[in-house]
């Protein structure tokens, strides 16, 4: 598993010490321990490193995702992926609108193999918000940084507990696929239900407005299997993400060696 070939939340550790320690044959912290010296790291540096690492360990039996959160990199949160994989949740949420204040009408979340969902008028609240997420040992979504979190926070205010996160809009962009993230399932061959296949955002609030003004459930029906297909699809296109990312940053290392 990536984290524990990870240095980089170690402090003054780049990728390019990183790097030179794999290229040394160094590639796990149970290696770096084993080691009594190290070329360019000083007997007092390499103590407090050993320590970190020890601590670190302990941190990752512990399941304490929040300690590596404050620790890596943002560039480098998707190492987690693997390790915090069991309370992993992905979520995805619909809205009328694009603003912030565009009210939540579904939220789904995908965890353990199950699918759950909050509706607005429902049971979509803040305590029931607060205990879907606070029991995760981390978050992804497909432009939740960008949208989906500031949302939820600014309409459930000291309800969304703050969870490491990785937004595979970004992570994804940074493997050469960009776009909504329907076109990139579909670059990927990721299939969905046909009758969801060509559905939008715009698609999501009109199904909203035939349940809200008309109560149709079959509309509810279809916008909350249309949410849920979204969080399904998150946690293929996350295991996608990284061990194309782990490949990447291996064969870099490797390509680097004289």
């Amino acid at each position: 598993m990536m984290l524990e070939h990870t240095f980089v939340h170690l402090p003054g550790v780049g990728h390019g010490t990183e790097s030179s320690l794999w290229k040394r044959g160094v590639t796990t912290w149970s290696e770096f321990l084993s080691e009594r010296r190290l070329p360019r790291i000083s007997d007092d540096r390499k103590v407090a490193m050993d320590a970190q690492l020890l601590e670190g360990c302990q941190r990752l039996r512990d399941s304490d995702s929040r300690y590596f959160r404050a620790k890596l990199p943002e560039r480098h949160m998707w190492r987690l992926l693997e390790d915090f994989r069991p309370r992993t949740v992905y979520l995805d949420i619909e809205t009328t609108g694009i603003s912030l204040r565009s009210p939540v009408t579904v939220v789904g979340v995908h965890a353990g193999g199950r699918t759950h969902t909050l509706v607005r008028g429902r049971d979509l609240n803040g305590p029931n918000l607060e205990g879907i997420l606070s029991a995760a040992d981390l978050l992804v979504t497909f432009n939740g940084k960008g949208f989906d979190m500031p949302v939820l926070r600014a309409q459930f205010p000291g309800w969304v507990p703050d969870v490491p996160h990785v937004d595979l809009r970004h992570l994804l962009a940074r493997l050469g696929h960009r776009g909504g993230l329907k076109a990139i399932e579909r670059d990927l061959g990721v299939t969905r239900d046909r009758r969801l296949e060509m559905m939008t955002g715009a698609d999501a609030v009109y199904l909203w407005r035939l349940w809200e003004r008309q109560g149709s459930r079959n509309a509810l029906d279809l916008l909350i299997e249309y949410n849920s297909a979204d969080c399904e699809n998150l946690r293929g296109l996350a295991d996608y993400a990284y061990k194309r990312m782990m490949r990447q940053t291996f064969a870099a290392v490797a390509r680097r060696k004289p």
